[in-house]
């Protein structure tokens, strides 16, 4: 479908912060244009501390807050929390379910999501087991579960009819074929990115960031872009 097209997008991801780093221009650049955009976080972050004396309830508290600050900032109308539990993630039925239930209750045009493959060519920091995890499931949720009436019947006891998802856009593959400029949302994208205090160093997001996206604009006439492998549901 063309850009123009889409009305409704939804953002899946492991850990709070994540979509931020992906797709965060994107998703800006959708918002700032009228387009509706949530939010779905599959894990409660409460891993994501290396200090001996922060407790796993304090960063749920944390990063969901924060996750909200930066969602505020992208304008995203609402952001999901699965709770699922941080850095324990596979690919397993009760996930598919929880993200095709998401769907349904949403009804995106396209769907962003994580890689589900692990490539070696790529960054380590891209191929969390909890990434991968979500990527194979939100695939799965996309075609078919979300769409069979037969998959999931629990689901149409709670209200939610199938939905037919038109597109996935995959973040973190080498294999991109989908590039969306986000020089006008760069700045956004930084801010997004700055709200996750807990989670980033400034200086360095503010050095590798903007690399990142200009390297993935080379060649495409673009000063800044975000890279996804688009794919077309039948």
């Amino acid at each position: 479908m063309e850009w123009s097209e889409i009305e409704r997008a939804m953002v899946v991801f492991a850990h709070p912060d994540d979509a931020e780093f992906g797709s965060a221009g994107t998703a800006s650049k959708m918002a700032a244009e009228g387009k509706d955009v949530v939010y779905v976080v599959v894990t409660d972050g409460s891993k994501g501390s290396s200090d001996p004396n922060a407790t796993g309830e304090e960063l749920k508290r944390i990063r969901e807050e924060e996750q909200w600050n930066a969602a505020r900032v992208i304008g995203v109308s609402d952001v999901c929390f699965l709770g699922f539990d941080d850095g324990l993630l596979v690919p397993s039925l009760d996930l598919r379910r929880a993200i095709s239930g998401a769907i349904r209750r949403y009804r995106p045009d396209v769907v962003i999501g994580p890689n589900p493959v692990r490539d070696l060519s790529m960054t380590v920091f891209a191929q969390h087991p909890d990434h991968l995890a979500v990527g194979e499931e939100a695939l799965a949720a996309v075609y078919p579960a979300a769409r069979d009436r037969m998959t999931f019947p629990e689901l149409l006891e709670q209200g939610l009819e199938p939905h037919s998802v038109k597109e996935i856009w995959i973040v973190g593959t080498g294999i991109s074929d989908h590039f969306v400029d986000i020089s006008d949302m760069m700045d956004v994208k930084m801010r997004a990115l700055s709200a996750h205090v807990s989670q980033v160093n400034k200086l360095d997001v503010e050095k590798f960031v903007p690399e990142r996206a200009r390297q993935l604009g080379e060649g495409h006439g673009m000063q800044y872009a975000e890279a996804y492998r688009r794919i077309i549901i039948p």
